[in-house]
Parts: C-alpha cells; structure tokens; sequence
C-alpha cells in the first residue's frame, strides 16, 4: 500500500525543520544575552584575596575573598 498523504510543508517536512531551526537559534540568542549580561555585571566587582590566610584545599578559603567597592 502507497502512502498518498506526503506532503512536503507538513509538520515532518520543511516546516517542521524550519520551525526547529527557528527554535534552537532563538534559544541561542536568549541565552547569549543572559550570558553576556551576567558577564558584565560580574566583571563591575572584582574582588581581592587575603593571600596570606589561604590555605590549600580548604572550604574556608571562600570566606577570605572581599568584594572591592562594597
């Protein structure tokens, strides 16, 4: 039995390969703009490490780090 129902713009055809192509790339955009806005936002507070207090793999070391400006 022949299947007589193809049809090229269906949802499995071009359209459905546009509309996901569409999707991903507006995916992309959206997360690049959030990244690029965490990014700079971040890079406005640079912080400075109490270099004499470290000690080498130690949970406490995040503790001795002060954001410069606050």
């Amino acid at each position: 039995m022949e299947n007589t129902s193809r049809h090229i713009f269906h949802i499995h055809g071009i359209t459905g390969m546009l509309i996901a192509t569409v999707l991903l790339l507006s995916i992309l955009g959206v997360l690049t703009f959030l990244g690029i806005i965490t990014q700079q936002s971040v890079a406005d507070k640079p912080y400075q490490l109490e270099s004499q207090s470290i000690q080498m793999n130690s949970y406490e070391n995040a503790a001795k780090r002060k954001v410069v400006g606050e």
